[in-house]
């Protein structure tokens, strides 16, 4: 079902022990959305047998993600790109900066008035974009953009899985409200059940 909206844009940061798997932050706030295209890569192989295709993979490589918003804060900008603020207050960007991975969340209304909720788990975003104009006869808005490669994380959840993106749908079967309720509270985490009948991953 087609999308007719967009806002909840959120970032956790994430931090990494000696084996580079990910611990994520409590989620903050990032901007009012206006817009967010995410693009996919895939490795794809196919083998070829009796004079045809015999086998297709098809796996997901990475992705590409560009946010338009309202505003990026200086906060935000910091933990987004490695920019710096110096003793003055002025934020500072220089070519050494590096940007740390985040998680980035957000949900989109659907048009039957539900709304579809997204986690990307790793997601390294470049410096923002900025669109300025001078002031003419009438008002036109100009806000800036960031563009991200979007990973798969490199913590396995409990299926032993690399997950990139999580996403469902309020009101799906088999979706509980506290799924929903909470999807902010923390970067959401796969469960699955075990084979004793429990739950792991959660």
């Amino acid at each position: 079902m087609a999308t007719v909206g967009l806002d909840r844009l959120f970032y956790a940061p994430i931090t990494e022990d000696d084996t580079v798997e990910e611990t994520y932050g409590t989620p903050k706030m990032l901007a009012k959305a206006i817009k967010a295209d995410l693009s996919i890569e895939l490795s794809e192989a196919i083998l070829y047998a009796d004079d045809a295709a015999s086998e297709v993979v098809k796996d997901f490589k990475s992705g590409k993600l560009t946010l338009g918003m309202d505003d990026i804060g200086r906060a935000a900008v910091q933990e987004l790109t490695g920019a710096v603020t110096d003793n003055n207050g002025v934020l500072i960007s220089s070519s050494e900066d590096i940007g740390a991975p985040v998680a980035v969340g957000f949900r989109a209304l659907k048009s039957n008035g539900r709304y579809r909720y997204f986690w990307l788990y790793r997601v390294k975003f470049g410096i923002p974009s900025a669109n300025l104009q001078t002031k003419g006869d009438s008002i036109s808005f100009q806000t800036p953009s960031i563009e991200g490669m979007v990973m798969r994380r490199n913590k396995p959840d409990g299926s032993a899985r690399h997950p990139w993106k999580a996403e469902v749908t309020e009101g799906d079967p088999g979706v509980a409200a506290s799924v929903i309720s909470n999807w902010y509270a923390d970067v959401y985490e796969p469960v699955y059940a075990d084979l004793d009948g429990g739950d792991s991953g959660g």
